[in-house]
């Protein structure tokens, strides 16, 4: 039986792009693009030969019944109220959210704990794990891990949807780091850095509390762990193209030698960063379902960081454009 996917927010600029890169990748599933005004979607569904559903994230439960079976929903939407994280584990279909961060998802991770009886991923990291899964396969040639310093350009040129620009309200304000081997909250305006791009301009970031600063200092030991947003230019736009989304992945520590040394990987989607968001949402979609040949994770909680293989994630993200190079 082909698994069936629900899509919530899947006509949007985020989700669309998912229903497109599974469609792209091959995958024989069923396909529902769901949402509260699902005309808006009948021409993307068609393309694509899924199905609409109207659903309301306020009171979702009625229309993930009437659908019938879901093995699969994706949340490319705000859920503030963890009402169709619920209702979907309920339903007993596996969950894949993305807007939570280190100060929001307390909630979501005690309701996935108690309800789940297939997996739901947290994949509120940068980019959908993008970040965290290039940091790990970056801290493969260290014995030892130190520092991890991350930081993200986004670039005004590249269009963001309705899902991002309601999250942006919590790119400025507290921020969770690890410092010198203790958590943190600090205040971002006033913990901002540069951040160097060889010969291409700097620019300002200011830390943010994503879901890769916990994971990172857990999987990897490194007493000091950070992320920070910055704007400026991008690479793509710099070298005359459209926009890109550039990620910057500084690690510190100790190689098989002993010797102390930092490594700077750089990762960038030419196509922007709700492309590279729906990238690591099709990888979470893979894994969840079994897609990639391997058997799907247990029922209950479950990080990019551990369910899912750091240098696998980055080959899948390669065939689709995504450019990874190791300058330092």
């Amino acid at each position: 039986m082909r698994p069936r996917v629900v899509i919530a927010g899947g006509y949007g600029l985020v989700g669309g792009q998912v229903a497109r890169l599974l469609r792209t990748a091959g995958h024989d599933i069923d396909l529902v693009l769901a949402g509260r005004h699902p005309e808006t979607g009948a021409g993307l569904a068609a393309e694509l030969g899924a199905e609409t559903a109207r659903l309301d994230v306020a009171d979702p439960a009625g229309a993930l019944a009437a659908l019938g079976r879901i093995d699969l929903v994706v949340a490319t939407l705000q859920d503030p109220g963890d009402n169709l994280l619920t209702a979907s584990l309920i339903a007993g279909a596996a969950h894949i959210g993305i807007v939570g961060t280190a100060g929001t998802m307390a909630s979501s991770a005690i309701a996935a704990c108690a309800l789940a009886r297939r997996p739901a991923l947290m994949l509120g990291h940068w980019q959908a794990g993008v970040l965290t899964w290039a940091a790990l396969a970056a801290c493969r040639e260290f014995a030892s891990v130190d520092r991890v310093e991350l930081a993200a350009l986004y670039d005004y040129a590249d269009p963001i949807g309705p899902m991002t620009a309601a999250d942006s309200g919590t790119f400025v304000g507290q921020a969770l780091i690890r410092q010198a081997g203790v958590w943190a909250m600090i205040d971002a305006p006033m913990n901002s850095r540069a951040v160097s791009r060889g010969d291409l301009p700097a620019f300002d970031a200011m830390p943010m509390g994503v879901l890769d600063t916990p994971a990172l200092a857990a999987v990897t030991g490194a007493r000091d762990v950070r992320f920070d947003l910055g704007v400026g230019q991008s690479r793509g736009a710099i070298e005359g193209g459209p926009a890109s989304h550039d990620l910057h992945i500084d690690i510190t520590g100790r190689l098989p030698s002993g010797e102390i040394a930092s490594r700077r990987t750089v990762l960038t989607d030419p196509a922007g960063q709700a492309h590279l968001t729906a990238l690591g949402v099709m990888v979470g979609v893979e894994r969840l379902l079994g897609l990639d040949g391997s058997a799907p994770p247990a029922a209950g909680l479950v990080f990019p960081e551990t369910a899912i293989d750091p240098q696998g994630a980055l080959d899948r993200l390669g065939a689709f454009g995504v450019r990874i190079e190791l300058v330092a």
